[in-house]
C-alpha cells in the first residue's frame, strides 16, 4: 500500500448564495476571495501556497452542490491562532458551534457554521 504524503488533495465546500458564503469567508481569513468559474460551477478559492505543496480547496456554486451540516467534515487551517479566525466569525455572520478546544498534540480545533448552514471545523497548532 502507498503511504501518502497528505491525506487530502482538494475539497470543495458547498454553497448555496456564492456571494454571501465569499463574503463570510473573506470576511474570516482577512482577504479577498479569487473566483473563478469552471463550467457550470462558480468557486471561490482559498489561499494556500500551491508552490510548496499547499493543499487548496474552494467554495463551490452549482447545481449539485447543496450544503449541509452532516455531509464529509473538513479542518480548515486557521494558521498559527485559531483565536484569530474564531473572533471573526459571528461578525460575518457565522456562527460558533464548538469553541476553541485543545487536541493535545495534535493543536486545536473548532466547529463553526458558515452562511450556507455547512458545520466546518477549523485547526491550528496553537
Amino acid at each position: 500500500m502507498e503511504i501518502l504524503h497528505n491525506g487530502v488533495a482538494w475539497f470543495e465546500i458547498p454553497v448555496a448564495d456564492f456571494g454571501r458564503a465569499k463574503k463570510f469567508y473573506s470576511t474570516i481569513y482577512d482577504y479577498d476571495m479569487p473566483e473563478v468559474d469552471m463550467g457550470p460551477v462558480t468557486m471561490g478559492i482559498l489561499l494556500h501556497d500551491r508552490d510548496k505543496g499547499g493543499i487548496g480547496g474552494a467554495i463551490v456554486y452549482g447545481e449539485s452542490y447543496i450544503p449541509s451540516k452532516t455531509g464529509a467534515k473538513v479542518y480548515l487551517n486557521a494558521g498559527n491562532d485559531l483565536n484569530v479566525v474564531l473572533a471573526r466569525v459571528e461578525a460575518a455572520g457565522g456562527k460558533i458551534i464548538v469553541g476553541k478546544t485543545d487536541v493535545g498534540a495534535m493543536g486545536h480545533i473548532a466547529i463553526i457554521e458558515d452562511t450556507e448552514g455547512n458545520n466546518v471545523s477549523l485547526h491550528s497548532v496553537n
